[in-house]
């Protein structure tokens, strides 16, 4: 199909100039903010492009729209839709309560291997933040996807499964320090080599291609010295052997410096320092989320596994005005499946209200725009964004932070966007 978006022998997609692209509007206010949204896309392609490219969206089911209707959560056809159409966004999707799929994204990402949960954060001027001087965060955040604890492998005690792991511990594996074992529960923890080395080589090709200072590994590595430990380890050598020609690792970057005699007090003044070259550099989670508030300036790209990532995209959000403007993809850089995603929740009690924030999905579009290569769109969406909370302009969660600022319904918010496109 000639309207297809495909992975090239080259490694790069190819995109027609008409694609498809599936689209889910999402449960509770899903589609509110996705007929928001859908306008904002096509307005500013439109201004770029004057017509010669557009995009075809095709509507597939997933959550409790798919439930009502079909009696499955998420039907084969939608799946088969995005392994197909390899591009696709969506809007928030109920988590279904009591048995069936645990989570229907992390079906998704795990159907489709959709290894890397990339999480932009930037701030956009005037947006309510907590922060003193939130315009330093600015970081782009690699988050592994299908492995670590959110890989499912649970044990309830009190179930066979439990009890036959119990005995293998303590009996085979001579383990000693389970505090109460007749009443523990236990989930399993798998890091392995090919899944970090791919999720780090990602985040360290991002940097070299946008030219950004540094990437941060984070993880626990000091108390999970093999699993956390090794997922570090195995960075710092992919690192060395991969991109030798493109990075300095943070111990090379401290031996520059010492041999210098400089003090450089932030990645940009670093990296240009060293002549290009990005910085790879780690931390401890713990350490990090605490540097992310008092120094985030010294932050640009982070690599890091799927729990610790979940809790440091978010606490990043909200320093730059919270998870409702926090745009989100899950995508496999080898064969080129990416899902754009809104990264907050259905909040069914506001559903067809015409009354939340649609940003996360505008800005989730953008990404799925920089993905196919539509920077011209991409840009007239997030400079129309900026101008627009610039103005005051805004959806009840700012209205309700700003001073004089004009409040404005999910639709309205859009009509606005697209005047300041």
């Amino acid at each position: 199909m000639a309207n297809k978006i495909i992975m090239g022998m080259d490694g790069k997609l190819q995109v027609p100039d008409f694609p498809t692209i599936p689209f889910i509007e999402g449960d509770g206010i899903g589609p509110d903010i996705w007929k928001a949204s859908v306008r904002v896309f096509d307005t500013a392609i439109q201004k770029a492009y004057g017509g010669k490219r557009k995009i075809d969206w095709l509507q597939v089911l997933a959550g409790e729209e798919a439930f009502n209707k079909t009696g499955s959560w998420m039907p084969a056809e939608t799946m088969e839709a995005f392994r197909n159409y390899l591009v696709s966004i969506k809007g928030p999707l109920t988590t279904p309560v009591g048995g069936g799929i645990r989570s229907l994204n992390v079906a998704l990402r795990q159907e489709l291997d959709l290894y890397v949960c990339l999480r932009p954060v930037k701030y956009f001027e005037g947006t309510p933040s907590p922060m003193w001087q939130p315009e330093k965060v600015n970081m782009v955040i690699f988050r592994e996807n299908t492995e670590d604890i959110y890989a499912g492998i649970e044990y309830m005690t009190g179930t066979p499964e439990a009890e036959k792991l119990l005995h293998f511990l303590t009996r085979e594996m001579n383990v000693k320090n389970l505090r109460f074992p007749n009443t523990t529960s236990f989930g399993i923890k798998p890091v392995s080599r090919e899944g970090s080395e791919r999720l780090i080589r990602s985040a360290i090709e991002f940097a070299i291609a946008n030219k950004l200072p540094s990437v941060t590994i984070v993880h626990k590595g000091n108390i999970m010295k093999f699993t956390e430990g090794a997922f570090k380890n195995w960075g710092y050598a992919l690192a060395e052997r991969e991109f030798a020609g493109n990075v300095y690792t943070w111990q090379q970057w401290e031996k520059t410096k010492k041999e210098r005699g400089e003090a450089v007090a932030n990645e940009e003044m670093k990296i240009s320092a060293i002549g290009g070259k990005v910085i790879i550099k780690d931390a401890i989670a713990d350490n990090f989320l605490q540097q992310a508030l008092l120094a985030p300036q010294d932050y640009s790209v982070i690599a890091t596994l799927n729990l610790n990532g979940d809790y440091i995209s978010d606490a990043l959000a909200a320093q730059v005005g919270g998870i409702g403007i926090a745009p989100g993809a899950n995508i496999n850089y080898k064969t080129g499946h990416a899902v754009f995603e809104a990264t907050h929740g259905t909040a069914p009690r506001f559903a067809n209200t015409n009354s939340m924030n649609p940003s996360s999905v505008i800005l989730s579009g953008v990404m799925m725009l920089e993905y196919i290569g539509w920077r011209d769109a991409a840009e007239k969406i997030t400079n129309a964004v900026g101008r627009t909370i610039r103005n005051k302009t805004v959806t009840i969660d700012f209205y309700n932070l700003m001073k004089e600022a004009t409040l404005l319904k999910t639709s309205e918010f859009a009509d606005e966007v697209i005047r300041n496109l």
